[in-house]
């Protein structure tokens, strides 16, 4: 071969390289995202805190902030007992201790589980009108705090809220029709005082069965509080025959958490509790009772694995993105996502795609029409063409994807974080897609 025909030859491998690399450039890439297996916080899961009574010892911004940073724990219980109001109007300083408790925890960036009540001794709770007239009282300060409530258990019933030993209620095993209309009251009061984005739990299933019949109703789930104590959990299960199929169905789209109560080998040991646990689709468990039963689980090494999936743990699989688009064009994006966890997140949560420039750092975000509570234990498929803004300048955009609270979208710490490895930005709240997109 000549020189001439050599330089003929390498001159047409170029040019297919040069087309083949053209081609690849203006053809939508794939990335694939390795899992990660590390323990970290996230809002409105895992475990929580409880340590005092919230009307009394106020919380310390610093302490809750440990909780989050050091523990990876984002959710602490606020039971608020109003035993010096039974008969009258809550006072003033009352109302501004719960206040500040809210301020406290959103400062640290936690949320609570709420929960009021009148008695942790005895039965004196407090007669059904004026339980209404003390949630009329509070309706603005549940209506101002939604953004720190993560759940409110319907309490204000019976000792410790949890509708036992009740003086004015009907108690356990005597409960009148009269009765159970005073209680479904008191529900429904809760739920019209709180704001429709949040939900209350009920501490059986039988409360919410008797009250509300067997469908599906949204808004109302679930608490125990004593978990694993015995065969029906210390009476939270009237019939678990019955009730086990109706809870694992329920709570997959209602609120599930609660504590344990007494030791009970086998049952409150490992492979009990990661079943029901699981197959009720918990979002949150205490950490601070029973602290035998806790230690039990560490020693029976479930402990990381409930660490873990309590409530939502969602993680990127793969995405597929184009390598251009086109001002006022479409751009479509399609994301493979998996929840390892063993519940869908409970309240509402915005999606975006969010295109930051490469040469500014200027962010534009792109609303996405996804539900992440529809997002179930399992695979899910975030695909849509969205429309690049015609006023975006050209140039190359990395590609990141936020899923922010509504209700605090300038939090960082209030955004879900993604299980992967090298995607997760802290100061933004942004989970990067290690994809570019060149806007012209």
């Amino acid at each position: 071969m000549s020189v001439r025909q050599l330089r003929r030859w390498f001159s047409g491998i170029a040019a297919v390289v040069l087309s083949a690399s053209l081609l690849a450039a203006a053809s939508p890439g794939r990335v694939t995202y390795p899992a990660s297996s590390a323990d970290f916080a996230n809002p409105e899961r895992g475990l929580y805190h409880h340590t005092s009574s919230c009307d009394a010892g106020s919380f310390d911004e610093n302490v809750l902030r440990g909780y989050r940073t050091t523990e990876n724990i984002s959710l602490v219980m606020c039971i608020f007992y109003l035993r010096d109001y039974r008969t009258g109007p809550i006072s003033a300083t009352a109302l501004t201790q719960l206040q500040n408790q809210l301020d406290t925890v959103q400062r640290a960036g936690l949320k609570v589980v709420l929960r009021f009540a009148y008695t942790d001794t005895d039965d004196a709770d407090a007669a059904p009108a004026q339980v209404v007239a003390h949630l009329d009282q509070l309706a603005p300060y549940l209506r101002r705090n939604a953004d720190v409530i993560s759940v409110a258990q319907a309490g204000l019933i019976g000792t410790w809220g949890e509708w036992w030993d009740t003086r004015n209620f009907g108690d356990e095993g005597v409960i009148s029709a009269q009765n159970w209309a005073d209680r479904k009251r008191v529900t429904d009061k809760l739920l019209s005082v709180l704001p429709t984005s949040r939900a209350v739990q009920l501490r059986t299933p039988k409360f919410k069965r008797t009250m509300y019949g067997t469908g599906a109703v949204p808004r109302i789930g679930h608490h125990n509080d004593c978990f694993l104590a015995s065969p029906d959990d210390f009476g939270t299960y009237e019939n678990p025959a019955v009730e086990y199929p109706y809870l694992r169905q329920d709570t997959r789209t209602n609120p599930m958490g609660g504590e344990t109560c007494v030791v009970n080998p086998p049952r409150s040991q490992c492979p009990t509790a990661v079943a029901e646990l699981s197959g009720f689709h918990w979002s949150y468990l205490n950490v601070n009772y029973n602290p035998d039963v806790i230690a039990g689980f560490a020693a029976g090494g479930c402990l990381p694995d409930i660490k873990r999936k309590l409530g939502y743990r969602l993680a990127l699989t793969n995405g597929t993105f184009p390598a251009t688009a086109n001002r006022g064009g479409p751009l479509a994006v399609s994301v493979g996502l998996r929840n390892d966890g063993w519940a869908a997140p409970y309240n509402p949560r915005h999606v975006r795609l969010v295109l930051r420039s490469v040469a500014t750092g200027a962010v534009t975000r792109i609303p996405l029409g996804a539900d992440p509570r529809t997002w179930q234990p399992g695979p899910a498929t975030l695909a849509q063409t969205v429309t690049v803004p015609s006023s975006l300048p050209t140039g190359s955009y990395r590609l990141l994807l936020e899923l922010p609270d509504p209700l605090l979208p300038d939090r960082a710490e209030y955004s879900i974080r993604l299980a992967n490895e090298n995607t997760w930005e802290p100061a933004t709240g942004f989970n990067n897609l290690n994809a570019t997109v060149t806007v012209r």
